[in-house]
């Protein structure tokens, strides 16, 4: 097993996988410039590739002894327009353009869309965006069998372009047949969080929960200005949230999606559910070797909210400068975390505990972090709540989380400023505190004087029972004393 210094930040990088980190030597490299997971998109490639891809991450993950959480994200519905004759059409700016329910390829004044969904529920006065929004027609009437629409942004049209529905609730589930096919694959791969597209409504996720049973962690995406409206609500039902602001963007103003990710940020940080902030983060990247100076800003103010996660998507799926776009976007969020107005930043949110014993001694973590000079704070925990509760707080010094789950492990390693290891239970107070002296020695989390907090539950064991914290020095001589008992 290789050895592998602990990361020096506690914001989390996701890695979309593709063509451009085939090579297990790029994927290697990635993970050694700073990806922490990496995320698997079901919209492109084969099931045989993926699983490829996956076995090549799991290989990682035993070469170098650390959880490595992989995010499968199904493509979810797809609206389309049907076919254009001669592949292409110019809508005029200003011009009257018809959809119908006619197969027949269209041109610049009518299309085929086949969705009677849209049908049911358009109206008047609502907007129809074509293309991701490069064409934006406003509805002038709308019935049964046809949707007329006034181009206020006329453009270029052509075959089995995405239309999106920014104004009203689709009724439609979020699972097609295709994601069902693929979130069986995921489960059967191992994989670690599934991430759900086109949820509109907190009942969107019942699905996909029965489907998953318990296997796995179920991520919604927000990219829908219908979930935003819901958004308590969706957190509540969700194990975590990407803010995917690709669609999002498209669907509204451009003005608004900054306060809406703040907003989203903020509401499921209060939860201790892992958000993650994804889409064009470093897009130039793809191209160039060095990002815009506006891009810098968008990561950093991630990490400034507290984001627990920032993703790559096409920068390391297809981009030129895979390798590049980690070691960037490591290197801003390394800096702003060493930023002296960093700290008061990112816990500028109020995170009150809720009235248990489990929140108030997870709450109290922090504080004695800010008071004592701690190296780190270790939680024994079997489902990992134990560790989405201290992580909310934002403490100053890094979480590692002890589990005997390795699923668990693979799971906590989202959240922000932990550092998950999948080892044996422990079964007595007097095994927790010289685990947990052993385990910070062996990964880098303290010397001979460090400071620890040990945290767990008695009787140990057993799930959500998390009611004892221990202030523990390290004496630096625990992992050679336990060599020789053994």
């Amino acid at each position: 097993m290789t050895k592998f210094a602990p990361r020096n930040r506690k914001v989390k990088i996701l890695a979309t996988t593709g063509p451009a980190t085939e090579d297990p030597e790029v994927l290697r490299a990635l993970f050694r410039a700073g990806a922490d997971a990496f995320r698997v998109n079901m919209s492109h490639g084969e099931h045989a590739f993926h699983a490829q891809t996956i076995a090549k991450i799991r290989a990682l993950e035993a070469e170098f002894g650390r959880p490595i959480a992989i995010l499968a994200d199904l493509q979810g519905p797809k609206l389309r327009v049907g076919k254009i004759a001669g592949g292409r059409a110019t809508i005029p700016h200003g011009g009257t353009f018809t959809f119908d329910r006619d197969p027949t390829p269209g041109d610049a004044t009518r299309a085929e869309l086949p969705h009677d969904e849209i049908f049911r529920v358009i109206e008047a006065g609502q907007r129809l965006l074509v293309n991701d929004g490069k064409i934006r027609l406003r509805v002038k009437s709308a019935s049964a069998d046809a949707i007329v629409c006034t181009a206020e942004v006329g453009g270029v049209i052509s075959d089995r372009k995405g239309v999106n529905v920014p104004d009203a609730e689709i009724p439609i589930p979020a699972l097609t047949d295709k994601d069902r096919r693929d979130l069986a694959f995921a489960l059967e791969q191992g994989v670690d969080w599934i991430g759900l597209s086109f949820v509109q409504r907190p009942e969107d996720l019942i699905e996909a929960r029965e489907l998953m049973g318990d296997k796995g962690a179920l991520c919604a995406k927000i990219e829908k200005p219908q979930a935003v409206r819901r958004i308590d609500e969706i957190i509540a039902a969700a194990d975590g949230i990407m803010v995917a602001r690709g669609d999002l963007g498209v669907e509204l103003n451009p003005e608004e999606v900054p306060p809406l990710q703040k907003k989203i940020v903020n509401a499921t940080r209060l939860t201790g559910k892992p958000v993650i902030v994804a889409t064009q983060m470093l897009e130039s990247m793809i191209e160039s070797p060095i990002p815009t100076r506006a891009e810098v800003s968008d990561v950093a103010n991630a990490v400034y909210d507290g984001a627990d996660v920032v993703m790559l998507s096409a920068e390391t799926a297809a981009g030129d400068w895979p390798e590049e776009a980690v070691l960037m976007m490591n290197a801003i969020a390394s800096q702003i975390e060493h930023d002296e107005g960093y700290k008061q930043r990112v816990r500028s949110l109020d995170t009150p505990p809720d009235a248990t014993v489990a929140d108030a001694l997870s709450h109290a973590c922090m504080t004695i972090a800010d008071t004592v000079e701690l190296s780190a704070i270790t939680v024994f925990t079997w489902s990992g709540n134990t560790a989405r509760r201290v992580t909310r707080g934002r403490p100053a010094v890094p979480v590692m989380v002890l589990t005997p789950s390795m699923e668990v492990a693979r799971r906590v390693s989202l959240l922000w400023g932990t550092h998950a290891v999948a080892t044996k239970d422990i079964g007595s107070f007097e095994e927790m505190v010289a685990k947990g002296k052993r385990m910070a020695l062996r990964h880098g989390f303290g010397s001979a004087g460090s400071k620890l907090i040990v945290m767990a539950g008695v009787p140990f064991g057993v799930s959500g029972a998390t009611n004892l914290l221990h202030v523990v020095t390290v004496k630096g001589d625990e992992l050679e004393k336990h060599k020789k008992a053994i």
